[in-house]
């Protein structure tokens, strides 16, 4: 299955002044469309960081998503680290360039420009409604870090991506988590490919744990919750989704 690795630049989320909530989002998008998010790293705004970090994944992963530092600012220096990552001098797009004057209108000025100096080569396409396009070079796409207009642009990076998305069930007990250890040791000997997961709940007042179940194939999960209830006395599973 195809493979991603996610890349969050700025100063404001190591610092703590901002919460990343792009990578939860991401997390899930991608899930839902099969491609496997392997790896989420935090950088700084500095050029080298980034153009290191965005070699390693480009090698690494099918598909590099970063988000931040490609505004008007000082700090906005995303596109320079994705630039010297490959190698690629930094040019003026001019179409670019009136796009942004004509999207911003009076308030066009030299800081507006900056966002239409692009690594040579880069990929410029449609982003839906967004008047900024999607930029990308190589396996690398190029997302802004507001979370509104991240998310919406990420819909223009998923038409791209192809996998087979996982298949998820969820079964909710009434037992504690070391009282059903066995039976989800057992299920795993018989099912050495599924993806189980077990997460104790606090406060709940029906149920203790929720166990996850996952895989590709809607057969081979089937039968894995099948043998699961098998294992599980009746009386402690609560519902199951």
């Amino acid at each position: 299955m195809p493979t991603a690795g996610f890349l969050v630049i700025g100063n404001e989320i190591l610092s703590g002044k901002v919460v990343d909530t792009n990578s939860p989002f991401l997390a899930k998008e991608l899930r839902k469309i099969g491609v496997d998010l392997e790896r989420i790293l935090t950088i700084p705004d500095e050029i080298d960081i980034i153009a290191e970090e965005v070699r390693k994944m480009s090698e690494d992963y099918d598909y590099v998503l970063t988000s931040g530092g490609i505004g008007p600012t000082h700090d906005d220096l995303t596109m320079d680290g994705v630039a010297k990552a490959f190698g690629l001098p930094m040019e003026l797009d001019e179409d670019l360039c009136r796009r942004i004057e004509e999207a911003t209108g009076d308030h066009f000025n030299e800081s507006m420009r900056k966002m239409a100096i692009l690594p040579k080569g880069a990929g410029v396409q449609e982003s839906g409604e967004l008047w900024f396009p999607l930029i990308s070079v190589h396996n690398v796409f190029v997302l802004p870090g507001i979370p509104r207009l991240f998310e919406a642009k990420f819909s223009s990076v998923a038409e791209q991506m192809t996998g087979i998305p996982f298949q998820l069930k969820r079964v909710y007990v009434k037992s504690f988590e070391s009282e059903i250890a066995s039976h989800l040791h057992a299920l795993l000997e018989e099912f050495e490919e599924l993806m189980l997961g077990s997460y104790p709940r606090m406060g709940e007042e029906h149920y203790r744990v929720m166990l996850t179940l996952e895989s590709r194939d809607i057969d081979y999960l089937e039968r894995a919750l099948s043998s699961l209830l098998d294992r599980l006395p009746d009386e402690i599973v609560h519902r199951i989704e």
